[in-house]
């Protein structure tokens, strides 16, 4: 229910047992509990271990009260607390481990960029689902090329080149009565694959637990929501998902031995496997193309009877004559003679490059129909690519994919040391694409930041001169804000025409003065997976060394599994419920008001747990709730990256909810949170004006900004803060110099927006902002 106008200020005058609850959420990259609480030492106050309730704690570790809130004219009693969620992202080995499955999470990220379905119309609804079909084989088919590249180092380069009998290769390490050894070569070229699918499946099955918090039921996927992330729900067919997956690889690895899928071998038994192999791969990927979640979460349709069928025991069935046929394979192949893995490596890139092509163009429709819901919004406030983003992120993935691979092959051979070892003949046009993909962004950066740095010196900023704030750096910070799709959209499409060029270089000779390129590309390649794994070992010796890495991972996982299973578990099903039930369990004093707080990427945690609350709680309870977002992404990257789950309009539709008792902190030189309500700001005699949401949550312009007591300008729910900061304030921590995206709570105008979140006046008034002529 919207907040009725004369419901816009105060919510009832506070009484001698009102106190307000601020429970934080921090960002990516992880944040510790002192600093999360703004206080020298904290304490657990609730919590399982992996999601932590922490309080300030005094000299003897006891939960202490936070600082006094003044607002009404007196001192409001006010508690602290954070949710901390870093240890489900981020510390072991086995967590750092999750960076090199980036590939898939990028085709499971994709998944919730694409665009949304309008209801009721027909063919929206039938692209829809092809174009989930289509992501979900990509998704299989990424899997089948990372365990064929983990066959061609183990069972191609290794086994059937390195230890074949009279090689050089480790002659000194490897005796030749050992390579003649019965199923020696089959077992060192498979067991490493099979190992590897093991732990893909270990990873894949990695949940978190969270108590039934009663949250209302989810709305299907894809589908107009009203509140954002309402529809941020996990597929029940998951570990069916999964199970395919890894029987499609088992099926693969199989079919390796005898030849590959393309050829069919000579001997009888050998034949016979081929053919069981071959069905069950088929069988496999069949069942990845039926299965989608909007017709398996109905209780009737093909998703449900395929859920039916495929169930626990039909998947132990499956998993068991996989590794039959691996064994059978290998036994049946001794001694080991050339193996298919160059060609199957080749063909699943090829079906790859083909599924992904026909998602691009089977997009384009899709995005143009969902168009008219935003085509009426300021350019800055519609869709990246406009509904298209998926398509990129999906070649980004694929390419990843083939170049850790094609580095990984080269790597391995060089490492060995022999002369003449062959790998794929594909692996040199990717070698190829890579190292015109790093010479081309060397190239672009030297001669395009001349222009960009002449461009940023045009463009006008009154807002960084009312705030005092350096307009280089408030220049810098808004382009690199609005431009970042555009720098991961031509990065894709350079990668992606460069893709072209190289599978036309795979059917013809490549030119010698091209083949230099190649060597960078190897190097660049090679840079990469070392630098890669260099951060999951820091990572997993000392998780406060690789921040870099944690963003990554904490972006990646906060999606639920849809179309790849195999990446690390969403963190977001569990944040969310936890705060939802901590603060009804808050509400229950009857005195109490929370407000949500969250701190850029926790921003998204806080307003997904908000509208939980706002579907379950009732009216008066709603009233007692209020969100702050602070550095935040919401309106410049996740409701145009994510339109199906964050659409704009579910911004407004919190708004309208929430009214004055949302409020959002930022700063102009901040390059990763930016405003949140407002939009199309501008100064105009002598005062501040913009359009942004109005407290019954539709948009439209906005009465002129005013000022408060510590300089903050204060237009709609957006506080934008001064930086630096304006001088000392007694009674605060002082923060000298730039803060760009840091020390939020330390700024004076926290303790003003957190009493507006919790519907009480703050303690100094506003004034109406007089700019300096």
């Amino acid at each position: 229910m919207p907040v009725e106008p004369e419901e816009e200020g105060l919510l009832y005058p506070p009484g001698p047992d009102t106190r307000v609850i601020e429970l934080r959420v921090h960002g990516a990259m992880g944040t510790r509990p002192e600093a999360l609480v703004s206080a020298v030492a904290a304490v657990d106050v609730a919590g399982d271990g992996v999601g932590r309730i922490v309080q300030p704690a005094d000299r003897l570790l006891r939960p202490a009260p936070g600082p006094v809130l003044r607002a009404e004219g007196q001192s409001i009693p006010r508690v602290v607390e954070g949710y901390a969620w870093a240890g489900m992202t981020s510390g072991g080995a086995a967590k750092a481990a999750w960076a090199l499955l980036f590939p898939f999470a990028l085709a499971n990220v994709a998944h919730w960029m694409l665009p949304p379905v309008p209801s009721g119309h027909q063919l929206a609804t039938r692209l829809g689902l092809a174009a989930r079909t289509l992501l979900r084989l990509a998704a299989v088919l990424l899997t089948v090329l990372l365990v064929t590249q983990a066959a061609v180092v183990s069972l191609d380069l290794l086994a059937a080149q390195c230890l074949a009998p009279g090689s050089p290769c480790l002659a000194g390490t490897v005796p030749n009565w050992l390579r003649e050894t019965y199923l020696f070569r089959p077992a060192v070229g498979l067991v490493p694959v099979v190992l590897t699918i093991y732990v893909l499946h270990r990873i894949s099955c990695v949940a978190w637990e969270v108590a039934d918090t009663g949250n209302p039921p989810p709305t299907p996927p894809n589908s107009r929501v009203q509140l954002p992330g309402t529809n941020l729900v996990a597929d029940p067919d998951t570990p069916t998902l999964r199970a395919l997956h890894l029987v499609a690889a088992l099926a693969t690895v199989a079919l390796l031995p005898l030849g590959g899928p393309l050829t069919m071998p000579a001997e009888p038994v050998a034949v016979a496997l081929w053919t069981l192999a071959l069905i069950l791969l088929v069988v496999a990927l069949l069942g990845v193309l039926l299965l989608d979640d909007p017709r398996g979460a109905s209780p009737v349709g093909a998703g449900a009877w395929l859920r039916r069928a495929l169930g626990p025991w039909t998947r132990r069935a499956l998993f068991a004559t996989g590794g039959v046929l691996v064994a059978a394979a290998a036994a049946s192949r001794d001694p080991l003679m050339l193996t298919g893995t160059r060609q199957t490596v080749e063909a699943v890139a090829a079906v790859l490059i083909v599924v992904v092509v026909l998602f691009g163009v089977l997009l384009v429709p899709a995005a143009r129909i969902a168009r008219r819901e935003w085509r009426g919004r300021p350019r800055e406030l519609r869709p990246w690519a406009g509904g298209w983003m998926a398509a990129p992120v999906v070649a980004v993935a694929a390419l990843l994919g083939g170049g850790f691979g094609a580095g990984l092959g080269y790597a391995v051979r060089k490492l060995l040391g022999t002369e003449g070892m062959q790998v794929p003949p594909g692996y040199e046009p990717v070698t190829l694409l890579w190292g015109a993909g790093a010479v081309l962004g060397v190239v672009v950066a030297a001669v395009g930041a001349p222009f960009a740095l002449v461009k940023l010196r045009r463009i006008e900023s009154a807002e960084a001169r009312v705030l005092g704030s350096p307009v280089r750096e408030w220049r810098l910070a808004g382009w690199q804000r609005r431009h970042l799709h555009h720098v991961v959209l031509a990065c894709a499409g350079a990668l992606c025409a460069g893709a072209v060029v190289a599978v036309y270089l795979r059917f013809t000779d490549v030119p010698t003065w091209l083949r230099p390129l190649s060597t960078i590309g190897v190097l660049a390649l090679g840079a990469l997976a070392g630098g890669l794994l260099r951060a999951v070992y820091n990572a997993a010796r000392a998780p406060d060394s690789a921040r870099q890495l944690g963003v990554l991972a904490d972006l990646a996982c906060f999606w639920p599994r849809e179309a790849h299973p195999i990446v690390p578990p969403c963190y977001a099903m569990k944040v969310a419920p936890e705060l939802a039930a901590r603060t009804v369990s808050h509400l229950r004093e009857p005195g109490t008001r929370v407000v949500l707080v969250g701190e850029s990427h926790g921003s998204l945690l806080v307003v997904v747990a908000a509208a939980r609350l706002l579907n379950s709680l009732n009216e008066p309870e709603r009233r007692r709730i209020g969100v702050m977002t602070v550095g935040s992404q919401l309106q410049w990257a996740y409701t145009r990256a994510f339109p199906a789950v964050l659409p704009f309009t579910a911004l407004g539709g919190l708004a309208a909810e929430l009214g004055t008792r949302w409020r959002s902190l930022c700063r102009g030189t901040d390059p990763l949170g930016g405003a949140v309500t407002t939009w199309r700001r501008q100064v105009f005699e002598n005062s501040m004006l913009g359009m942004g949401f109005r407290p019954d949550g539709t948009p439209g312009p906005l009465s002129a900004a005013t000022c408060g007591p510590s300089g903050a300008l204060v237009l709609g729910l957006d506080h934008w803060l001064p930086d630096p900061p304006r001088g000392p304030t007694p009674g605060r921590r002082w923060t000298p110099g730039l803060q760009r995206h840091d020390n939020y709570s330390a700024d004076p105008e926290w303790d003003r927006a957190v009493a507006m979140a919790a519907g009480l006046d703050p303690a100094d008034p506003p004034t109406l902002l007089q700019l300096p002529k």
